[in-house]
């Protein structure tokens, strides 16, 4: 019998510390076969007391490999040339990557084959292997940080009256069967490397920062220490209707809330990047890493219909009832803003989702009153809504583009746009051409 290395094949001509590891690595490649009492240039040696030495690498495997390797591996003695031999036969693992117990899922303890060596597996190459043995869901996928704390979330459960206890942890999706820490744990735990970043702006551009804060740790913390946050930048303005006191924030409880939720839930985790909330004088501006789920369309979204892309944080979400149920945060947002001109509005890509709400003090009444006013030819009832003076300008004008709204209004993009929707909405105008050469002109019976 003829014995050369190979990708596939590795000679021992003794048992040393690194065993364990070409063992991983033929298990996190493409399986392979070593032959223990073979020199490196093919002589076969033997092996002395080949059942003891069978035996001491049945619990190499079994106490310093993890996860259980067992299942995909062999190990039998064979003779040739009159000398003894081990081999251990080593198949594809199913749940890789696979490691040493002592070293944990990351370069240090995780090896692939490359050529005729056992060499260090990267951390893109240990993500990518705990991508293909869990699937494509970040959340369930084990986490490659096993050493997690929980001070802030395990608080956090009980004052919700929500266990969390390690069977519960189980049951929540935050531990997998061969009890590792899941991605979605480490999103809860305190060495959580996402944060949510916000900022406040003087003005309507991003010239000026007037203030901005970080928050990091579990996205419970984050969440709670953001909306915190943003909530004192919510300006509470006061007016008299008669005797009674009406008081208006800039921002609706219901959409401020809807927003840092989604962004939460919903972001792609994959992406390395923070949540940003930037506030204007007329808007605000959440912007979430990774766009709708594959197959979700945005007027789907509308109509309330939900995939959530992170189905376990999702899960603890509803158990903790910081959502009701998949589905109404767009529609509750959209009807928060009833009775004002304009709306809020969602910009999607594949690689984010943005989410912006308008300031509805810089907003008009949804139904503006119509004014007196006197010109050359007479008396006439004019509309001195935005909407009002969009539709004149096209009347003068014949056709106008989304930027001659933004010089009359003297506001930035956000809500030329949500006026030009509104009237196309209320089949008042029509638009043609496309994308930045789209102009609009007053709606003809035959637009109808």
């Amino acid at each position: 019998m003829e014995f050369k290395e190979s990708s596939r094949v590795e000679l021992k001509e003794i048992i040393q510390t690194d065993f364990k590891k070409e063992i991983i690595a033929f298990a996190n490649t493409d399986g392979g076969e070593i032959y223990v009492g073979v020199t490196s240039s093919g002589q076969p040696v033997g092996v002395e007391n080949c059942e003891k030495e069978m035996e001491r690498i049945t619990s190499m495997i079994h106490d310093g490999i993890h996860p259980d390797l067992i299942p995909f591996t062999s190990v039998e003695a064979l003779k040739t040339e009159g000398k003894e031999l081990i081999r251990v036969s080593v198949s594809r693992g199913e749940r890789r990557p696979y490691h040493l117990s002592d070293r944990g899922m990351k370069p240090s303890g995780v090896y692939v084959r490359h050529g005729v060596a056992s060499v260090p597996a990267s951390e893109e190459m240990i993500r990518q292997m705990i991508r293909e043995s869990d699937g494509v869901c970040y959340d369930k996928a084990r986490s490659m940080n096993q050493n997690l704390t929980f001070d802030y979330t395990a608080k956090y459960f009980e004052k919700c009256g929500v266990g969390f206890h390690r069977e519960n942890q189980r049951t929540l999706g935050l531990m997998d069967e061969d009890g590792y820490y899941t991605n979605a744990a480490l999103l809860l735990s305190d060495q959580c490397e996402h944060t949510i970043k916000c900022a406040v702006f003087s003005g309507n551009t991003k010239m000026v920062f007037k203030t901005r804060e970080e928050f990091g740790g579990s996205i419970l913390q984050q969440m709670e220490e953001a909306y915190r946050y943003l909530s004192l930048q919510n300006n509470r303005r006061v007016e008299f209707e008669g005797l009674r006191r009406v008081e208006t924030l800039d921002y609706p409880e219901p959409a401020l809330r809807e927003t840092l939720l989604n962004a939460v839930v919903h972001r792609d985790y994959d992406y390395s990047g923070s949540i940003l909330v930037s506030i204007f004088d007329n808007r605000m501006e959440c912007v979430s890493p990774g766009g709708l789920v594959k197959g979700i369309l945005p007027e789907d979204m509308y109509r309330g219909v939900s995939q959530p892309r992170n189905t376990v944080i999702a899960n603890i979400f509803y158990r903790l009832e910081l959502i009701e149920s998949y589905g109404t945060g767009v529609p509750r947002m959209m009807d928060s803003y009833a009775g004002v001109n304009g709306k809020p509005d969602f910009y999607m890509s594949s690689g984010c989702f943005i989410v912006t709400l308008p300031n509805r003090q810089y907003l008009q009444p949804e139904y503006a009153p119509l004014r007196m006013e006197e010109e050359s030819e007479g008396l006439i009832l004019r509309d001195t809504s935005p909407e009002g003076r969009v539709l004149a300008l096209i009347e003068r004008k014949g056709t106008i583009s989304r930027r001659d709204v933004e010089e009359l209004l003297g506001c930035s993009s956000f809500p030329a746009r949500n006026i030009l929707r509104s009237l196309i909405a209320k089949k008042l105008i029509t638009p043609f051409g496309n994308a930045r050469a789209t102009r609009y002109r007053i709606a003809e019976e035959s637009d109808i």
